[in-house]
Order: C-alpha cells, then structure tokens, then sequence
C-alpha cells in the first residue's frame, strides 16, 4: 500500500489514471462495442447511439491517448526514481478492469473460441460462428468463421475462462483480462531485473518497457495474448541469466509457444544470457549445438503440450487468418500500392509481397543470430521480433511489443528515439482506426486533435526538453571549469533543471533526501533530458 500511496501523491500518475478512465468511458462508443453488448440498450435511452456518440466518444478516447502519453513523458525515471512502475500501472489499469476491450474485439473472440472448445468443437477447424448462441454475436464478423491461429494452451485459458463466465460472453471478456492483468505484473516486475542482471541501465528499461502506454492499453486494456506470451518470455529471460538454467528456461518458452507461436524464437538465444561464447571454432561449435538443443527442448515442450491440450495442430493452417484483412503491415502496403499501380481491379498482390516480406525478414533474423546472437543475445531477440512483426502478413502495435519490451535492454545504454515515435504513432493509428469506424464527423474532429497533439509533443517535450539540456550541459562546463563560480553549485543546478521541466518541487526534497545522484545521466537519446 505504500507504494500505491507514493505512486498516487505524484501529479503525472493521477493524469495517466484520468487518462484511462477517460478512454473507458470513451470506448462505450459504437465503435467499440460487440453487436449484442447490452450497454447498448443504455446508449439508446441517452441518445448517445447516434452520430453526436459517436464523435463524443471518439473524442474521449482521443483525449485520454493524449493524457496518458504526456503523463508518461512526465514520469521519466531519473525525476521519479523513488516510484514503483508496478505501483504506476496498476492504478492506470484500474478503469479498464470494467471497459470493453480497447482498440480490439480479439478479447471477445477468445472467449467464442474457449466456448467452442466447451461445446466439443476445435477451433482450429471451424470459426465461433458455428455455434449458435450469443458468443458468437459478440466476435467480429471478419473472424466469426474463421480458425483460430493461437496455440493451444491459450485455447485452453480462453476454455477455463469461458466456464468461469457461466456462458455470459460479456463476462467472458472482461474475464480475459485477469491472465493479462498476471502477466502484465510479472513483466513489470522481472525486467528491471532481467536488465541489471545483463549489465543494462534499469531507468530506460523501467520508462519505456514499464510504463509503455502500448502496454497498459494493448495488454490490459485489449487484453490481448501476446502479453500471455510475453509473461512467460520474460520468465524464460529471468531464468535463463543464471548459469546452466537455460535448458529449464527452454521448456517455459515452449509453454509461451503454447500460447503464441512467435515465443519460441527466443529459444535460440537462452544459452548465452548467463555464459560468454569463446572466439575459436570449438567454442562457435559448442555455442550451436547448445542454441540447437534449447531449441529442442523448447520444441519438445510446445509438442508435449499440444497432445496434453488434444487440441492437434491445425493452428498450422490458419496461420494466415491474421493477414486476410488489411492493416498497416508493410506487406500489405506494398502489395496495395504494387496492385494499384500495375493491375487495378485485378489480382490482390498482397499475398505474393507478403511471402516476399517473410522470406527477407527470415534471411534478416538469421543475419541477426549470427551476427548479434553469441554475444549480444538480449539485443539479437528484440531485433529479431521486430523484424518478424514487421514481415508478417499483418501488423499490430501489440506484435511491435514483442521486441519493443526488450530493447531498451539490448541498446544498453541508449533507447533510439524512434522507439518512442513508433509508440506515437501507433496510437496514433489505433485512434484513427476507430474515429473510421465512428463515422466521418468523427475521423475529421480525431484528425484535428491529433496534429494539435502532435505539434504539442514537438514544441514542449521534444524541443523544449532539447533546449533544456543544452542548457544544462553548458552550466555543466561552467561548473567543471570553475565549481565556484557556478550559481549555487551543482545541486542548486540540479534543482534548476527539474523545477524547469516539471515543477516537482517535493519530488525533489524526496529525492534529495534519499541521495538521489547528483549527475545528469545522458538522456538525449530519447529526447527527455532534463
């Protein structure tokens, strides 16, 4: 509870705890809900089932984006050190344990398919739509006759959740959100963990992977399984960073395998987080054989599980029900362009740009363990899924998640600044994508909001922030050059710099009084340097 109280005496973590409330109560748009949700009826009765609820809800949702986004520029951890991200994210999740899914009615289709398989029908056969009843009517229609392409043990979890609810699909998928809610925690909780033990700066890895907004609005608030996935990835992670547990961490990667096929690609670096690769043909040897054999086990384990599932392997054939709508995917871009250049009307082309997009991002991967994998293996993985998600045949802010966790772990010392732009605009997208589906009226007010939000972020965080640290590194030099010269010295600097960008004066004692240190680590690279 006193972290909670900490977390809460702090102004950014009330607006990111608004924030979500205010994308809750913006997600009771049309948009958002399934087709037989009973909040309608309400929406009905306050006449917020028309055009004005749509653009009204739309506009909440686009707001609270805003807000969440600027509280996490807020909270940079060498400002809010003290606070625990655990703390943080849990009062953030708060409002979106009773909201629909956000951004994505996937939540709403595992539920149909864990009922499918209490009903004696394998999803990997047959889409929800096939069994009559209200499960079905909550998923979207794109996926109402479609396989599912999860592994089985998420099949199983959707399975134990839909009994859970009694057969009420609403329940259901509000339900799903307790895995997610689990692996949410154990994220937060082993990844500083995992990057000191690796020899990488915890503050980066706690701003951008901990408090992510992509975290707590596609894992929470989506309740998507690739945070599942991601749950037991960063176990594996943990596990494996103590000498000779790697072949144990190899069988819970199969287990995240079970539940999204795209974990068993870290299988291939467990051997090398917690022993270096000696540069000799023996060594590069042994190094092989070792990746190969976690491999194996990680692979043994997924097979094992699938028989204890008996749900067989016909998500192998609906691999490619991802990709059968349009998204962002680079595949499928080009292909659009491709097919409105040369044949308008015709052929789709996406199917041939998407195995093109694979077969380079696999050569791509390979480059990667090859060159990065031995000895850099924490860098080689997030780089790895990062390409993996951008060659596949559909693209999702939650699949960039895979790599985007762990990258601030493989850059070491410094997050690129185009994670964070890719963070922008990926919601950014995402609330586009649902103004669309609001209507007209509504994809012009979200446009608008976004390009004032975006010239916001330019001008305050970005070269504000720039112009503040160079600022600082001048009164640095002063101070080295002469430290008596400098206006009350390096601690009144210090004080100076935070005061200018945030006002926090009692973060500041607090954090005076715990011996913050007095250096100003680089943070230029993000472009929130104090």
């Amino acid at each position: 509870m006193s972290h909670l109280r900490a977390a809460w005496s702090e102004f950014p973590v009330k607006v990111g705890l608004l924030a979500t409330a205010i994308i809750t109560l913006g997600s009771l748009t049309p948009a958002y809900l399934p087709q037989a949700s009973p909040i309608w009826s309400v929406l009905r009765r306050l006449g917020l089932a028309g055009e004005f609820g749509r653009v009204f809800g739309t506009i909440l949702v686009i707001s609270g984006i805003f807000a969440l986004v600027d509280a996490w520029f807020r909270l940079r951890h060498t400002i809010y050190s003290h606070l625990k991200p655990l703390a943080i994210v849990g009062l953030w999740s708060l409002p979106f344990l009773c909201a629909p899914a956000i951004f994505s009615h996937d939540a709403h289709s595992y539920a149909a398919q864990g009922w499918m398989v209490h009903n004696g029908v394998n999803p990997y056969e047959v889409g929800p739509g096939i069994v009559p009843g209200l499960f079905s009517n909550y998923t979207p229609w794109v996926w109402r006759y479609t396989p599912a392409p999860y592994g089985p043990l998420a099949l199983q979890i959707s399975h134990l959740i839909a009994d859970c609810s009694g057969g009420r699909p609403w329940l259901a998928g509000l339900l799903m959100r307790l895995p997610a809610l689990i692996a949410v925690a154990v994220i937060i909780h082993l990844l500083p963990k995992i990057a000191e033990r690796l020899g990488a700066d915890p503050g980066p890895v706690t701003w951008f992977a901990c408090l992510n907004p992509l975290l707590v609005i596609d894992y929470v608030g989506g309740a998507h399984n690739d945070g599942w996935m991601m749950g037991l990835v960063g176990v594996a992670i943990w596990v494996a960073t103590k000498p000779r547990w790697w072949p144990l961490a190899a069988l819970i990667i199969g287990a995240g395998a079970a539940i999204k096929q795209p974990a068993i690609l870290a299988a291939i670096f467990l051997p090398f987080f917690a022993s270096r690769v000696g540069h000799s043909l023996a060594g590069y040897s042994r190094a092989i054989g070792r990746s190969l054999a976690s491999l194996g086990l990680a692979i043994g384990s997924f097979v094992a599980l699938s028989f204890a599932c008996r749900l067989g392997f016909g998500w192998i054939t609906a691999l490619t029900v991802p990709g059968s709508v349009p998204s962002i995917s680079p595949s499928y871009l080009l292909g659009s362009l491709l097919q409105w250049l040369i044949e308008p009307g015709g052929t789709t082309w996406s199917l041939g740009t998407a195995q093109v997009m694979m077969i380079v991002g696999l050569a791509l991967i390979a480059f990667l363990c090859l060159r990065y994998g031995f000895t850099q293996p924490i860098k080689a993985l997030a780089w790895s899924w990062i390409v993996l998600a951008l060659a596949a045949s559909a693209l999702h802010s939650w699949y960039l998640l895979w790599g985007g966790l762990l990258l601030p772990i493989g850059m070491k010392r410094r997050l690129p600044w185009v994670g964070i732009l890719v963070v922008i605009l990926m919601l950014c997208y995402a609330g586009l994508n649902l103004s669309d589906r609001n209507g007209l009226g509504a994809f012009i007010a979200a446009v608008i909001a976004m390009l004032a939000w975006l010239g916001h972020l330019v001008i305050y965080h970005w070269l504000g922030t720039k112009r503040l640290a160079r600022q600082g590194d001048q009164r640095d030099l002063r101070a080295r050059a002469d430290p008596d010269a400098s206006e009350g010295g390096p601690d009144a600097t210090r004080d100076g710099d935070r005061d200018a960008v945030n006002n926090v004066d009692s973060t500041e004692s607090r954090l005076t009084k715990q011996g913050a240190n007095p250096e100003r680590p680089d943070l230029s690279a993000v472009g929130m340097t104090r």
